[in-house]
């Protein structure tokens, strides 16, 4: 019976180290996917926001100033300026508006087109190592950037006849022609144009009593009178029966244009803008005159362009303008496709086209304008401290700054929220696996009580007791984060060499992107290590306080 007992206690003994092994086997397995989890994870948020910076940085400058104003003719002064701001490598003027663009039946809205300056801004025509602004060049995959700008190229001529002035928004019921800023244009207190306001209503009245006379309906209204216009000629009594309401129905008879012109004229129903040729691109030897334009690669392929082809770029402008005193039509051009580009990010191939500085100017009336001065500085690290230096230096309160950080501000924030959010999630992993750590210490606490009563017996103190069991979470720990590193590093490889594909139009990137820095992996380990000698805080204080007695009693 004796020796039965013996035998089935040492049989349990056995079977419960096995336990104890399976246990720190499994801890030492759940800290290594927390940690190869968190890893990954990092890797490649690190990755997206690497890749976004890149994208961004390819198609935008470093640093950016604007005017607090449309009207920016003095953009070269401002030029030579910054230019000897310590940092700054290349400085270039840049406008940028949205068009529609238009090629057979296909046609892209809400399309930016950007004017820039193809020497300073794209290095085309200037000397070999001279420094400029965009890196296009290097995202050309077919044609070339030769013939941006036309031979004899020149700003266009200012077509309002207001000063240019800062913007004002005077009171409803002053002049329109006065004052006004940008284009002679006056604003009311609600922000809407006077000049365009009253042009309308005028219209409206015009062909309500063009119906109440009865004329057809979608018969085209009359020319606006001005102060200039000459009488109509009397009625004459020479008609037969019902001729006073012919003519009252036709119109009066005689010139009735004022010399010069009218001052206001409203384009007829579908008119086709006079800069458009409806077959000026059916002509090869006119389509070789066109000014060129740059198009990203899913741009062509949604218009179906290719290099050569003549596109149409119309002013988003729907219905009437008012510039300069008069109603306008909108603007369109005609341009030929002289390069396709790829920035790598769908949301600039589909929606960006470059063309000459010149040309982006002659869609509106104010002139020799820009939207804004930009730069390219040596380090971008340092592109917030330029900015601000700059913005100190311009300090007339006419003219603010950005950095690229700052004009991309929602992009990159809403990726730095992800990495945390994902990693936090992604940390109580780590945190689960330390749980199963203290687990399998307590289970080792309570099989080697009798051990550590022997040590307590022969003189060993408490710390000693303690480090014991901390080396043992330790190695547990220090296991399972470096197979854990070890397996984060294989999947980015693995994923780097797949290229997992995305969708680029809700990615804005076509494969999976992944980095692997030091640091990140560095941080990782460290932190995993630590959380796993802390779970084994509490079990090696029980073994420590543990006293003799208690072990050989319990056993």
């Amino acid at each position: 019976m004796g020796y039965t007992l013996e035998v089935a206690l040492r049989y349990l003994g056995s079977k419960k180290r096995a336990l104890i092994s399976v246990s720190t086997a499994l801890a030492i397995v759940g800290v290594t996917l927390g940690v190869a989890a968190l890893a990954t994870v990092m890797s490649v948020t690190e990755g997206f926001q690497a890749q976004f910076r890149e994208k961004v940085l390819g198609v935008n400058a470093h640093v950016l100033v604007l005017k607090y104003s449309t009207d920016f003719r003095e953009y070269r002064s401002i030029m030579e300026q910054v230019a000897k701001v310590p940092g700054v490598k290349a400085v270039a003027p840049f406008s940028i508006n949205p068009m529609m663009l238009t090629h057979g039946d296909a046609t892209a809205t809400g399309v930016l087109l950007k004017g820039v300056d193809p020497v300073s801004s794209l290095g085309v025509g200037a000397p070999a190592g001279s420094p400029f602004v965009l890196d296009l060049p290097g995202q050309i995959k077919a044609g070339s950037l030769e013939g941006l700008r036309l031979p004899g190229a020149k700003p266009p001529e200012r077509r309002s006849s207001a000063a240019p002035v800062l913007p004002t928004i005077p009171r409803l019921g002053e002049a329109i022609d006065g004052g006004a800023g940008d284009g002679g244009a006056v604003y009311d207190d609600a922000g809407r144009n006077v000049g365009l306001m009253q042009a309308i209503e005028e219209d409206i009245r015009r062909r309500e009593a063009a119906a109440e006379a009865g004329a057809p309906e979608n018969a085209p209204a009359p020319p606006p009178a001005t102060e200039d216009a000459v009488e109509p000629a009397p009625a004459t009594n020479d008609a037969p029966d019902g001729g006073a309401a012919d003519a009252m129905a036709t119109g009066p008879s005689g010139n009735v244009e004022p010399e010069g012109g009218y001052k206001s004229t409203l384009p007829e129903d579908d008119e086709i803008p006079k800069e458009v040729d409806p077959d000026a691109c059916e002509d090869a030897a006119l389509v070789a005159k066109m000014p060129g334009i740059a198009i990203g690669v899913s741009l062509s392929k949604t218009l179906k362009l290719d290099i050569g082809d003549c596109v149409t770029v119309t002013s988003p402008t729907i219905g009437y303008s008012y510039s300069g005193g008069s109603l306008k039509p909108p603007v369109a051009k005609r341009f030929r496709v002289i390069a396709l580009f790829e920035a790598g990010f769908d949301q600039y191939d589909s929606k960006l086209v470059y063309t000459d500085l010149y040309e982006a100017q002659a869609f509106y009336d104010q002139g020799d304008t820009v939207t804004g001065v930009e730069m390219k500085v040596a380090d971008i690290d340092k592109a917030k401290d330029i900015a601000k230096q700059i913005s100190q230096m311009l300090a007339s309160g006419l003219y603010h700054t950005m950095d690229w950080e700052e004009l991309n501000h929602g992009l990159f924030t809403a990726l730095l929220i992800q990495k945390w959010l994902m990693s936090g999630v992604l940390f109580l992993i780590v945190m689960v696996a330390s749980f199963t750590v203290v687990a399998t210490l307590i289970m080792v606490v309570l099989d080697k009580q009798k051990e550590v009563s022997v040590l307590k017996a022969m003189g060993a103190t408490d710390g000693e007791i303690l480090r014991i069991f901390l080396y043992q979470g330790g190695i547990i720990g220090l296991t399972g984060t470096t197979l854990g590193l070890l397996l984060g590093l294989a999947v980015c490889k693995g994923l780097l060499i797949y290229g997992f594909p995305l969708d680029p139009k809700v990615y804005f990137i076509s494969r999976l992107p992944v980095q692997v820095r030091l640091t990140e992996f560095l941080v990782t380990g460290v932190v995993a290590l630590a959380i796993c000698l802390l779970a084994t805080i509490i079990p090696s204080l029980y073994a420590a306080r543990l006293r003799p007695a208690d072990g050989f009693r319990a056993q």
